[in-house]
């Protein structure tokens, strides 16, 4: 996967992060609201970062969609705090792509978005990490026993 193509793939997530915060921020409790707009302007900046990235690449930026499917359906609180981890599950694993195929100052960029996206998912599960964000045939519990990761 060149650079591009690893930018335009973290574009796209980020596009469908900025939108599933969205309902995460409709259905949060309010004590966690501020962790929810937080997260959503993080991933704003992001995605516009990654719009430059891409032009600067040699690419049209893609654009996000209208709408996005969600894993589950949210219908309270504790089900957005479960959409935002995976959430930042999915982003990190495509920032993890973006790491393998950039150099330079965007593989640093993205190694500290894969970061980030690692820290938050832990926050909203109050704690737990996998050993390799962004990795998962490194995260599977054990080899030859697979996971269906979505």
């Amino acid at each position: 996967m060149s650079s591009l193509e690893a930018a335009q793939a973290a574009l796209a997530a980020e596009h469908a992060v900025v939108y599933g915060y969205g309902v995460v921020g409709g259905r949060i409790a309010a004590s966690r609201l501020a962790e929810a707009r937080q997260a959503y302007d993080a991933h704003r900046a992001r995605r516009d970062s990654l719009a430059r990235t891409v032009r600067d690449l040699g690419g049209k930026p893609v654009a996000g969609s209208a709408a996005y499917a969600l894993p589950f359906v949210v219908t309270g609180s504790a089900d957005a705090v479960r959409l935002a981890a995976d959430l930042e599950d999915r982003v990190a694993d495509v920032y993890s792509d973006l790491v393998r195929a950039a150099r330079g100052p965007l593989r640093h960029e993205a190694a500290l978005a894969l970061r980030e996206a690692a820290v938050r998912a832990v926050r909203w599960r109050g704690g737990g990490s996998v050993a390799f964000p962004g990795l998962v045939e490194r995260a599977a519990p054990s080899a030859g026993k697979g996971t269906t990761h979505v």
